[in-house]
């Protein structure tokens, strides 16, 4: 995710495990070419690059309040991230800055940046749904879980495959099982997340989705908490570049407080 995919994501260390493209002995198989290493690092990398802009609009809808923010984000790799609200103009110049593990705000208003604390890392992100260790999770898919095949496109009216992810058992994550749906172009739709003990914790689903350049990406993306009827923060890109020339004085203090 950039933010975000990864649900975003739409951002943990990476666990490689000899275990990396087992599966187990009786995992289903499906016709084709397409591996399930393959419809996970999609997933993964559904709006991910080695860089690039974007600008987009994030609603988040409560039971408390309901708000929409313009934005704009600038990311190179999986370390470096900088959003900046556009709007609403009580709101402008606020921003986020990641870089590697770490995370500071700035607020305008009062003219301070503050880095957000290991205690605030469950907090959320903008009083939107995702959280602050949301933008900070660097780990795939497939390197932090054991997966398989639980459905081919053939076995579901939506021609879908269904993967279901185990955590391995030292693996940085929270989840105790994650399924992901995918289209054979290796486009995402839904990927949902359970806790421990089987309950459903959040949904996010892909949507609208456009070519950008020589590459095709989700331009709506939802996150739904199961615990909360009615919420959700959707996010709506209206521009997408890959591949973006950016200097790497962007994701600095400096940059933050421009």
């Amino acid at each position: 995710m950039h933010l975000l995919t990864r649900p975003g994501r739409l951002l943990a260390a990476l666990l490689v495990a000899t275990t990396l493209h087992a599966v187990p002995a009786h995992a289903k198989t499906c016709e084709g070419d397409k591996t399930a290493r393959d419809l996970l690092d999609a997933t993964d990398d559904v709006t991910r690059g080695q860089s690039s802009i974007a600008t987009m609009e994030m609603h988040v809808k409560t039971s408390h309040y309901e708000r929409t923010m313009k934005m704009k984000a600038w990311s190179k790799g999986t370390d470096d991230t900088l959003i900046r609200i556009l709007e609403p103009a009580k709101d402008a110049g606020m921003a986020t800055l990641k870089v590697g593990d770490n995370i500071w705000n700035y607020l305008p208003k009062v003219d301070r940046t503050m880095k957000v604390p290991a205690g605030m890392m469950s907090g959320n992100w903008m009083g939107s749904h995702f959280t602050n260790d949301d933008l900070v999770k660097e780990s795939r898919l497939a390197d932090d879980y054991t997966y398989e095949f639980t459905e081919c496109p053939a076995d579901n009216e939506d021609g879908l495959y269904v993967l279901t992810l185990t955590p391995k058992p030292d693996a940085p994550v929270v989840w105790g099982k994650v399924v992901s749906r995918v289209r054979p172009d290796e486009q995402p739709v839904e990927v949902t997340y359970y806790d421990e003990h089987g309950n459903l914790v959040r949904t996010m689903t892909f949507e609208d989705y456009k070519t950008f350049g020589d590459r095709t990406a989700p331009t709506k993306m939802t996150l739904v908490p199961a615990d909360k009827p009615g919420e959700f923060t959707q996010i709506t890109y209206d521009d997408l570049q890959f591949a973006a020339d950016i200097p790497s004085s962007t994701f600095t203090l400096q940059a933050l407080e421009q």
